[in-house]
């Protein structure tokens, strides 16, 4: 029987599941779905995409039992979006989230700062994770919103 939801989870609020697969000294990524807004409580959420992040990611094929002694689970929970106009307000440690048009692309706080990016990388990166040209983020038309991540692993807690 599952343990009982603590009032810590029963939050709302959007997040992340992000697999990542151990093998020897390589870390590689396994899946990572999440969801920008609550679908309900948090532990719904998490419950939700994890689920998805295990079985539903596009660019990988659904998790195998034999794969799970590997597995490193990481937990990734967003504060609400806040729309900027200047880039010059993006802040170290935070994530982006770009939309135009139909097109939209998030980057979690930790992928800029496990790759070193600076500012343009990161604003470029996300352009191309959404389907837009990677300088889009120049253009008035490209909404861009930042967030920060209370990020939860197997082993400690990051901010």
């Amino acid at each position: 029987m599952p343990p009982v939801p603590t009032p810590a989870v029963m939050i709302e609020s959007g997040a992340f599941v992000t697999l990542h697969k151990q093998e020897g000294t390589a870390r590689t990524l396994r899946g990572c779905i999440g969801q920008i807004e609550s679908i309900g409580t948090l532990y719904d959420t998490v419950k939700s995409v994890a689920h998805s992040a295990a079985f539903s990611d596009y660019r990988f094929q659904s998790l195998a039992v034999d794969e799970l002694p590997s597995i490193e689970l990481e937990i990734s929970v967003l504060s609400p979006l806040h729309r900027i106009t200047e880039t010059s307000e993006i802040q170290p440690g935070e994530g982006l989230f770009m939309r135009r048009g139909g097109k939209s692309g998030l980057l979690l706080p930790q992928v800029a700062t496990e790759r070193n990016w600076d500012r343009e990388t990161f604003l470029t990166q996300t352009c191309r994770k959404a389907g837009l040209p990677g300088d889009s983020w120049r253009d008035s038309e490209t909404e861009i919103h930042t967030f920060t991540a209370e990020v939860f692993d197997e082993t400690s807690v990051r901010t």
